[in-house]
């Protein structure tokens, strides 16, 4: 089967992510837990998200998208344990299991992301998956929303089921894919633990400072500058239109590159757009945080109420989201530029991946110990400037 299977993988792989948002959404309702996890998921998310690309290749995708995403029925049912009877004991298996299939289902998504087309559409087939990625985000931002919408304190948490079917088992193997211009995505139908663990060893010559800026400022951004500068509802709705702008974001870089340059020039011109763009969101961020710190918190911030005061802090939040998707989604294309076939992607997927989890765990410490809000900020925008 030539494109028509390419595209059938796409939508299930990027409907896994899709409710791997959504659940996100949902965990953070109860953020509070995480300081009682012995092990969160993103430290096992780092530790086999590094390896999850070989087990890719080892495996395949049927294998492996299917066995990610079931760790999310176990994370489901933790917070709907958590929920009715507020034992915490749950967690010492479902964080640790979650990370682990975390980083099987990125490794998976990530491989036929960057592998499945064919360079000349990548740029477009990356948007595509954030924008479908991101409305599962959307759903999970606008359940709290609409539910907090008359509070002023968030006291219960509202956990949410969706089942869905994937049909991971429909998903044709790389080596039985052709793209759009007839290339096979790789030779090689199955992969050995030996080959891999050279292979992956061989991505610590080139390991970059991107993955771990990926995810890095989350913690300071939803947390120090929205979770402290607005009220209940308003960051509900700001957290909504979050997901809205990284898909514009997407949407817009993805045009960049795929559609309105030579072929030679579009990684520079999107670097750049992403760098300018990057360093003029976080100067505004600066100038913001000049305004107040843990010592002098701010007046929270109503979009009804406040008015004018309301409007740059939020462009600044509406900002950030689209610096966050048109980053990651480079960083997505430049890794499938490095190689065509999908037993190397894989590995530079799952690596990616394994160190941005690293990196969000340490600026959940920072958070968790109250690092002065101007040290925090300039440590997340160092990064980007790598």
């Amino acid at each position: 089967m030539g494109f028509e299977g390419d595209k059938e993988a796409r939508v299930t792989a990027d409907g896994a992510c899709s409710m791997r948002s959504q659940a996100w959404e949902l965990a953070a309702k109860l953020t509070q837990l995480r300081s009682t996890m012995p092990t969160p998921p993103s430290v096992t998310f780092s530790m086999f998200g590094v390896l999850d690309g070989g087990v890719y290749n080892i495996f395949g995708p049927r294998i492996t998208l299917a066995l990610g995403c079931s760790t999310y029925v176990l994370y489901a049912g933790f917070f709907l344990h958590c929920d009715h009877y507020h034992n915490q004991a749950f967690t010492i298996v479902a964080g640790p299991i979650l990370g682990i299939g975390a980083g099987l289902l990125w490794a998976g998504e990530g491989a036929i992301m960057t592998s499945y087309l064919s360079t000349a559409r990548k740029g477009s087939y990356i948007s595509l998956f954030w924008t479908i990625f991101n409305l599962g985000g959307e759903i999970g931002r606008l359940t709290p929303f609409v539910l907090n919408y008359h509070r002023t304190k968030a006291e219960t948490a509202h956990v949410l089921h969706v089942y869905r079917r994937f049909p991971f088992f429909s998903i044709l193997h790389p080596s039985r894919v052709f793209r759009n211009d007839e290339s096979r995505c790789t030779n090689i139908k199955y992969s050995s633990v030996s080959a891999e663990a050279v292979e992956i060893l061989r991505l610590l010559e080139d390991a970059s400072p991107a993955g771990w800026a990926s995810n890095f400022f989350y913690s300071y951004h939803f947390n120090d500058v929205n979770g402290l500068m607005f009220n209940l509802r308003t960051r509900g709705l700001n957290n909504v239109l979050d997901w809205g702008a990284q898909i514009i974001g997407s949407i817009g870089l993805g045009q960049v590159l795929e559609f309105s340059f030579e072929s030679r020039r579009r990684e520079l011109v999107g670097i750049s757009t992403v760098a300018l763009l990057g360093t003029a969101i976080w100067g505004g961020g600066l100038a913001n945080q000049l305004n107040y710190s843990y010592h002098e918190l701010p007046d929270q911030l109503d979009f009804k109420t406040s008015e004018g005061a309301f409007a740059g802090p939020f462009v600044l939040h509406f900002s950030h989201g689209l610096l966050d998707s048109m980053f990651q989604s480079l960083v997505y294309w430049v890794n499938g530029a490095l190689a065509e076939d999908s037993e190397t992607l894989s590995r530079h997927t799952g690596f990616y991946k394994g160190v941005q989890s690293a990196g969000s765990e340490v600026s959940w410490q920072v958070h968790k110990n109250k690092v002065p809000l101007l040290n925090q900020l300039i440590v997340n925008w160092s990064p980007h400037l790598g």
